[in-house]
């Protein structure tokens, strides 16, 4: 355990940041998931409303640096590719 009190410090905040951070990854897990669950199903509405969803957590995770933005832009274009299929 550290002594200092700035290293006390660090470790807090890094618990901190690395909880927030996995929340924010698990959301955008999560909002991937109901996309392709929603072209399983078949249902194109439901499909462009949750890649919309989908979308909005991916830019927000870049925006925050927990996604790289290549990285984000590569999930974005391929969800949109996998809902734009749909017939």
């Amino acid at each position: 355990m550290a002594n200092i009190k700035s290293a006390k410090k660090r470790i807090l905040v890094t618990r901190t940041r690395y909880e927030r951070n996995k929340a924010i990854r698990s959301g955008v897990k999560t909002s991937v998931k109901k996309v392709y669950a929603a072209i399983e199903t078949g249902d194109k509405a439901a499909a462009t409303e949750a890649l919309q969803n989908a979308i909005s957590t991916i830019s927000k995770a870049a925006s925050k640096g927990i996604l790289h933005k290549s990285t984000a832009s590569r999930k974005v274009s391929r969800l949109s590719i996998a809902v734009n299929k749909m017939d």
